[in-house]
């Protein structure tokens, strides 16, 4: 499955092309919609509408092609279809083509303008919304960084040892085996390794891995203050604890061994132990809102789109299933607010996204009942008045 790397999402924000095409729908991953290529016909669907209109605006067939050429060879790749998420995100332009297939049930739309609509993607692209995961055994260490939507690993080989002897400096197995074998001779009994830290000196020694594997994560971690979630078997997590000096550890960690799931297991389990805190986070800013001087905050588009690109807002609430259409003149900061049907519109919602998150705020999308300001759709928290 692909995942959202903060490269591939800058990419997205910044990129300029005229006509830049910008496709999502909701998709299965089982069932009689996969055997009736249901998802298929749908991206068909969405791609002659696309090409509709784009040959309403006046382009020419064979840059029509160009476009579409690569969503017409992933709407004929049966493969591709037998292994989806819940949503597909296509973003193609004359010289671009990327898609991302993401646990977000989107509903499905098109895009054209000269810029792509991230406006969908915002959950998985925020900065508040981020967590890392720490995969941790005696003889594999693994970072990754992590949303409720994407996941991608961290390379960490330079900064921790990737096992425990390499911090005990001998051959940690070889020794504890001669010592359970003693043990299971003495006792007549059965020792099953990893299974706990069986001695003192057996837990000391993982104690100084930890310390180590510790250290070297501090110096990429050192300003963050994004919670790390630890992935580890129940009797090494104590020790972990004992052993880390990251202020935002956090206190419930996913039991179990990294090595009995794949990426996406890893990242279901991830978001399941972490939930509560990212939904904590969300209900913290809606009170924030609610709570904050009339001169920090506001929910009029006029004022938030010049706000948006001087990189002022620290949160951007948006209202789920709505959308405000116009147009924005960077030089004079005039918001020109348009319904009509008119090729030229454009999004402010995607346009206001797009700029808060150019400037590390983050993006929320609130279901219009729960939207602090109940009478507009686009509320923000200033960062300064």
């Amino acid at each position: 499955m692909e995942l959202l790397e903060k490269q591939e999402v800058d990419q997205l924000i910044q990129h300029q092309t005229n006509p830049s095409v910008s496709i999502f729908i909701s998709t299965h991953i089982a069932g009689k919609e996969v055997l009736e290529n249901e998802d298929q016909h749908k991206l068909k669907a969405q791609w002659d509408k696309c090409r509709r209109k784009l040959e309403d605006q006046g382009l020419a067939s064979h840059e029509i092609e160009k476009i579409g050429n690569p969503i017409q060879e992933l709407i004929n790749d049966e493969e591709f279809w037998r292994h989806q998420s819940h949503g597909l995100a296509i973003f193609a332009a004359e010289d671009f083509f990327e898609y991302h297939r993401l646990p977000i049930a989107f509903e499905d739309h098109t895009y054209i303008s000269d810029h792509f609509y991230v406006r969908s993607l915002a959950p998985a692209l925020s900065d508040e919304q981020k967590f890392y995961v720490l995969a941790l055994q005696l003889g594999e260490v693994k970072l990754f960084e992590a949303s409720e939507y994407s996941i991608a690993e961290i390379e960490v080989q330079d900064l921790v040892p990737s096992k425990l002897k390499d911090a005990v400096g001998y051959d940690y197995e070889e020794k504890h085996l001669q010592v359970r074998n003693q043990q299971q001779n003495d006792a007549g009994g059965s020792m099953f390794h990893g299974q706990g830290a069986g001695n003192r000196e057996e837990k000391t020694e993982i104690l100084t891995f930890f310390q180590a594997v510790d250290k070297g994560l501090q110096s990429f971690l050192h300003d963050k203050d994004i919670p790390l979630l630890v992935f580890c078997q129940d009797y090494l997590f104590p020790i972990y604890e004992e052993a880390n000096s990251y202020q935002h550890l956090y206190e419930k960690p996913i039991k179990g061994n990294p090595n009995d799931v794949e990426l996406m297991g890893l990242h279901e389990k991830a978001v399941e132990t972490i939930m509560p805190y990212l939904k904590g986070k969300k209900r913290k800013k809606l009170e924030e809102y609610k709570e904050s001087d009339p001169t920090m905050k506001n929910d009029v588009v006029h004022d938030i789109l010049p706000f948006a690109f001087e990189g002022k807002i620290d949160t951007l609430f948006l209202e789920n299933r709505a959308e405000i259409w116009g147009n924005f003149d960077e030089a004079t900061q005039a918001v020109k607010l348009d319904d009509s049907d008119e090729a030229n519109r454009i999004s402010l919602m995607n346009l206001a996204a797009r700029k808060v998150l150019e400037h590390s705020g983050t993006v929320y999308l609130i279901d219009s009942a729960f939207m602090p300001s109940k009478n507009a759709k686009m509320n923000a928290i200033l960062r300064y008045s």
